[in-house]
């Protein structure tokens, strides 16, 4: 029998809300319901449903800041937003940015459904525009260039995309490797299966591995529950392992187990489970100069090793930086609603003879600072000077950093231990008093991580 479709439901009028899940309940869907972004942001980081509806204007964080939060970490997640006549210009900007669709209130149900349907590919492929055929037809328009080097690269991740080798990317940190693992996986014939990401760098040792292979009930202090690993979520897909250079030998060793194998095994477990998934995996270091000084395993290397491409820097490809300049400028435009028409010529100047240690992801923030701080429709030479000074002297502080860091441990430690705050203290070596003080300041509700018969 086909499980439900889930789907999630945000918006900060409880009878809205209410109303909207009954009619869905009774079309044969699995609803969430969420009173706001911030509780659909944690019920995200436990589960993934099939789809989003959230409302556009709520107090605190608005539907579009959900938006960008589910672009940023689940881009595949479709995402339906309902807005009042007044956000229509809004709510038009945000489709052209990757919204799937929006509805205007009063909606219509049966118009509702109907995107819903195509949201999550009821509809047969030839109606669904996020179906694997569009995929594999659309996933250049992601990478935008007129360089030479960029356009010999892009055939080879044509060339690549069709076989099933593992691929290393290679580069500066900022030039976009995640862009182009995304890529190869939508120009896969795996495209319209799970793509998953990791961060090998940002998660704590003692959890990464849980996080990779999954670990079983009683694994260790705190596992009250089995907890499947991003190998099974990404079963049939690709898994993307960013900054693999960074990975710890221990873990290095079982993933190569599990690649010369294709099984894994969970944290815990006596039984081996086959996997079919492609690896993806990306580094800035020089995994060569690691493997002399004994910090990466050459077998291991050459597993992941398969294919390798370098993706060049910005400064080997300046004649993309106008090309990238306007289209930024473009969608930053649009996102805070400033009538910017372009960039003056001294501007253009400067762009090109700056050296962008950073690559795309400074130029990207330059030219949003430019765009916010612009009181006319040309961005001049001195908006963009002084963005690249703020941008050189504002890099994320330790604080923000630590913020970030600190609310991804809580999340992995309340999925390890289904919720339970005295066994996820424990792990974590703090009184319960002092943790829940971390959760209070996250807005983390520990009782959305417990297994559903102990909510009811």
């Amino acid at each position: 029998m086909t499980q439900p479709k889930k789907i999630l439901l945000v918006d900060d009028d409880a009878d809205l809300l209410e109303l909207l899940s009954i009619r869905l309940t009774s079309s044969g869907y699995d609803t969430i319901l969420a009173d706001s972004a911030e509780t659909a942001m944690n019920h995200l980081d436990i589960s993934r449903p099939h789809l989003v509806i959230s409302d556009m204007q709520m107090s605190g964080l608005d539907g579009m800041a959900l938006f960008e939060h589910i672009h940023r970490t689940v881009p595949t997640l479709p995402v339906i937003i309902l807005t009042a006549f007044g956000t229509i210009p809004d709510a038009v900007a945000a489709v052209q940015r990757g919204i799937f669709g929006y509805l205007t209130k009063p909606y219509d149900p049966k118009i509702l459904l109907n995107q819903i349907e195509r949201a999550i590919g009821l509809l047969p492929a030839t109606e669904n525009p996020t179906s694997c055929a569009t995929l594999r037809a659309s996933w250049r328009k992601t990478i935008i260039t007129q360089s030479a080097i960029m356009e010999d690269l892009l055939t080879k991740v044509d060339r690549v995309a069709q076989g099933d080798a593992s691929v290393l990317l290679s580069g500066e940190s900022g030039v976009g490797k995640e862009l182009f693992a995304r890529a190869i996986h939508q120009a896969s014939k795996r495209c319209d299966q799970p793509f998953i990401t990791i961060n090998c760098a940002a998660i704590p040792e003692q959890l990464l591995e849980s996080e990779l292979f999954g670990h079983t009930k009683g694994a260790f202090t705190g596992a009250i529950r089995d907890h499947k690993g991003l190998f099974q979520l990404a079963e049939g897909g690709s898994l993307f392992l960013d900054e693999i250079g960074d990975m710890p030998l221990l873990l290095q060793v079982k993933l190569l187990h599990a690649l010369q194998e294709r099984v894994i095994r969970p944290v815990g477990s006596t039984q081996s489970i086959p996997i079919d998934v492609r690896i993806i995996s990306a580094t800035h270091r020089d995994l060569k100069s690691e493997i002399e000084a004994g910090n990466f395993r050459e077998d291991l290397y050459y597993r992941l090793f398969v294919v390798g491409l370098t993706i060049p820097s910005l400064a080997q490809r300046r004649e993309d930086i106008p090309l990238l300049a306007n289209h930024f400028l473009r969608v930053f435009a649009e996102k805070h609603q400033k009538d910017i028409n372009g960039f003056a010529p001294e501007a253009i100047s400067f762009l090109l003879a700056f050296s962008w240690p950073g690559n795309i992801r400074q130029l990207m923030n330059v030219v949003e600072q430019s765009v916010v701080m612009s009181a006319i429709p040309l961005i001049s030479y001195e908006l963009v000077r002084d963005a690249m000074h703020r941008d050189e002297t504002q890099i994320t502080s330790f604080e923000e950093a630590r913020k970030q860091f600190e609310r991804d441990y809580l999340v992995r430690l309340l999925k390890i231990t289904a919720g339970n705050v005295t066994q996820a203290a424990k792990l974590a070596k703090r009184n319960r008093t002092e943790f829940y003080k971390l959760l209070q300041r996250h807005q983390l509700d520990y009782t959305l991580y417990k297994p559903q018969r102990e909510k009811a």
